[in-house]
C-alpha cells in the first residue's frame, strides 16, 4: 500500500493515509469541526479510518481525549502512526473495532460524545465499480441502521451523537435515533447556495426531548466549480468551527 504523509489544519497536523482509496477529505473536515468537546469530556469516533477527523477534532479540542475505532488493521494501524506523529499519545488512542459487535466488547465506559461519518451505501447495487481499496469505507455492512445502533449505545444519556452523511438519508438517520434521542440540531451542507443540500450533520442528545432545531446551512462554494467560501476555508484551515446554534 503506497502511503502519502498530508497536511490538515494549515498543516499543523500531519496524516498519513493511503496514496490511492478512501482519503480523509470535506466530509471529515466538518465532523472535527462541528465536535465542540469541552474539558474533560471524552469522545469516540467509529469507523475513525487512519485518524483524519479523529486528529482534527482532538487538535481543536485540546482539554478532551479522544477514542478512535477502526475494524480494517491497516488504517488502524495508520491511525495509531498519527496519533504518535502528531505527539498527541497523551489523549488520543485508536482501538479495533466493529459496530457490528456490541459496545461493551470494547470495555469501556460510555462516551460523552460519539461522532461518526458512516459509510454512505448499504446496498452494493447502488454503487457501481467502487475502487475495491473505498468498498469498506463507502459500503455499511450492517446498514445505517448497525452504526446508529452502536452509537446509541456507546454514548452516556444527556450526551451528544454527530452524525455526517447524505442528505437523502436524514429522514433515515432521525428514525433510526428517535426511539433513544432527541434533541435534533440539524445542519444542511451545500455544494453552492441556489443548490439542493448533499450532505447534513446532524446532532442528537440521547434521552432529548427538545424540538428539532434547522439551523442555517453551511455553503461550501461561491458559484458551481469555484473555490470554497471565505467561512469553509477557515474551517479547514482550523481558524473556525461549525458551532451548533
Amino acid at each position: 500500500m503506497s502511503i502519502s504523509e498530508d497536511g490538515l489544519m494549515n498543516g499543523q497536523l500531519k496524516l498519513r493515509q493511503p496514496a490511492r482509496g478512501y482519503r480523509a477529505g470535506l466530509d471529515a473536515a466538518l465532523l472535527a469541526a462541528a465536535c465542540d468537546a469541552g474539558a474533560g469530556e471524552r469522545v469516540l469516533e467509529a469507523g475513525c479510518g487512519p485518524g483524519g477527523a479523529l486528529l482534527a477534532a482532538a487538535w481543536r479540542s485540546p482539554q478532551a481525549r479522544f477514542v478512535g475505532m477502526e475494524r480494517d488493521a491497516e488504517a488502524l494501524d495508520l491511525a495509531r502512526q498519527n496519533i504518535t506523529l502528531n505527539g498527541l499519545e497523551d489523549r488520543v488512542e485508536a482501538l479495533a473495532g466493529d459496530v457490528q459487535s456490541p459496545f461493551k466488547a470494547l470495555n469501556l465506559p460510555v462516551f460523552d460524545k460519539v461522532m461518526a461519518n458512516p459509510p454512505f451505501f448499504d446496498d452494493p447495487a447502488a454503487l457501481k465499480a467502487p475502487d475495491p481499496a473505498k468498498t469498506g469505507a463507502w459500503m455499511a455492512d450492517g446498514g445505517l441502521a448497525a452504526w446508529t445502533g452502536f452509537l446509541v449505545k456507546a454514548v452516556r444519556e444527556g450526551g451528544q451523537i454527530l452524525i455526517i452523511h447524505r442528505a437523502d438519508r436524514l429522514a433515515d438517520i432521525l428514525g433510526l435515533l428517535a426511539p433513544k434521542a432527541g434533541s435534533f440540531r440539524i445542519r444542511p451542507i451545500h455544494p453552492f447556495a441556489e443548490a439542493p443540500a448533499k450532505r447534513v450533520l446532524v446532532q442528537a442528545t440521547k434521552t432529548g426531548k427538545a424540538p428539532l432545531v434547522l439551523l442555517p446551512p453551511l455553503v461550501l462554494h461561491d458559484a458551481e466549480g469555484g473555490k470554497h467560501t471565505a467561512r469553509v476555508e477557515a474551517i479547514l484551515r482550523g481558524e473556525a468551527g461549525l458551532a451548533w446554534d
